[in-house]
Parts: structure tokens; sequence; C-alpha cells
């Protein structure tokens, strides 16, 4: 399997962290990407994050969330110094980041972007993110992800 730029970010970094690859094709009709990751990979829905890419006053912004959870808009402006966020169109996100929907991951994106972790993250021993591509999840500490996305943690998800 070849290296995405997340998986090089982690190598680099010298960070400790797991792959976990499923079929992104082997999940049902309706149900989305994290969803998806969810149920191939047998984890708890609070463990595994999504990535989401928003508008914060026009300003591409990425938001990392549970994938058992929603993004919170205001949450997110306000923790970014915002007033008004609206979810960025997918194009917008694909191009910026790198990567294609259902696969963004937020580490080794082509642009840095400000980004935000829920802060119920901190809570956990490990948390799961895309690694780059569909059907690749990478299992990380916390802690490490937001050191190597320079994130600030803020209750965003609901």
């Amino acid at each position: 399997m070849a290296a995405t730029p997340a998986l090089r970010v982690l190598e680099k970094a010298g960070v400790a962290f797991e792959v976990r690859s499923y079929d992104p094709d082997d999940h049902e009709t309706g149900q989305g990407y994290g969803e998806a990751a969810v149920h191939a990979l047998g984890q708890d829905p609070a463990r595994v994050f999504k990535t989401l890419v928003a508008r914060v006053d026009g300003v591409l912004t990425v938001a990392v969330v549970p994938v058992g959870g929603q993004l919170d808009l205001k949450a997110l402006a306000a923790a970014v110094g915002g007033r008004r966020a609206v979810m960025a169109d997918p194009g917008d996100a694909e191009r910026s980041s790198g990567y294609v929907r259902g696969g963004i991951s937020p580490l080794g994106q082509r642009r840095a972007l400000p980004t935000v972790v829920d802060a119920s993250a901190l809570g956990l021993p490990t948390v799961c993110v895309s690694g780059g591509r569909r059907g690749l999840q990478v299992e990380l500490a916390p802690a490490d992800l937001v050191g190597l996305t320079r994130a600030r943690t803020a209750p965003i998800g609901r």
C-alpha cells in the first residue's frame, strides 16, 4: 500500500500509530464514510473521528469530531474567534486538503488550515482518524493528533 501524505507525516514525526484498513465499498447503502469505518473496524463511534471542512467567516477551517455526533458550527466559529460558520463546498475541501471526500485526513493536508479537534478526544487513550484514503484509518494518541495538526481543542461536537 502506497503511503499517503498523512502516513508520511506520522512516520516523519516518529509518533506511535497503527494503520487500520477495511474495504470502503463493503458497507450498507446510505451509511456515511465515518459510520462505515466504525462498522468495518468494530470501533466505538466516540473513538472514531471524522474530518470536516467548514468556512468560518469565509476562511476554510478543519473540524475533527466523533463520528457518533455532529459538528456544532456555532461552537466551531467561537473556537477560532469567528462569528459564522458554514460547511465548505466539498470541492473546496478536496482541493485545499489534497484528499477525496470520505478520505480527508486532518494530517498531511496540502495546505495547513486552522484546525479544531473536539475536546472529547482528550479523554481517550487513542482516536482513529482518516489516513488519507477511503478505507484507511490511523489510530494514534489524541495529543499527537493535536500536536501534528497544530490544532486547538474545544467542545465543537454535539
